[in-house]
């Protein structure tokens, strides 16, 4: 086993990077370094000294670029079916408690359809057509639902 005694181990040493200039009193500087053959950048900053994120012009195309997208909203449900569902619940007697609970459904669902802010589900309008015996959806909304004969 040879150990080599006289070799030197450099710990932190930093590598020579470009030096950035930023006033004309540094160019004597760079200069002498490049005689001196030192490393010297000469990159030229794109828009150097501005902060242009904070530009008005950015902020508006952003803004026209979203309007652009804007996806519409999913259709609420017609106010028709929400009439129809009310007066059929008030016809049979029943609260929206007693409705809710036949469907499986929470009370609020059923105000949403009542007032007209919900999404239409086929699901949900179906459990309400067969509890209440009213249509919901199609053409004749609020007509007795006709059930199928047994042959």
């Amino acid at each position: 086993m040879s150990e080599e005694w006289d070799s030197k181990t450099v710990i932190g040493f930093k590598r020579q990077t470009a030096k950035v200039t930023k006033k004309d009193s540094d160019l004597n500087g760079v200069f002498a370094a490049r005689r001196a053959g030192a490393l010297v950048g000469t990159d030229r900053k794109i828009a150097g000294g501005s902060n242009k994120a904070h530009q008005g012009t950015d902020h508006q195309r952003i803004a026209k670029l979203d309007r652009d997208n804007d996806v519409a909203p999913p259709p609420k449900i017609q106010a028709s079916v929400g009439r129809a569902i009310a007066d059929a619940r008030a016809t049979s007697g029943l609260t929206q408690k007693d409705i809710a609970a036949k469907i499986n459904e929470k009370q609020s669902i059923l105000q949403d359809y009542e007032s007209g802010k919900a999404i239409p589900n086929p699901q949900i309008l179906g459990k309400l057509e067969r509890a209440l015996g009213v249509k919901l959806r199609g053409s004749d909304i609020g007509k007795p639902l006709e059930r199928p004969k047994k042959t």
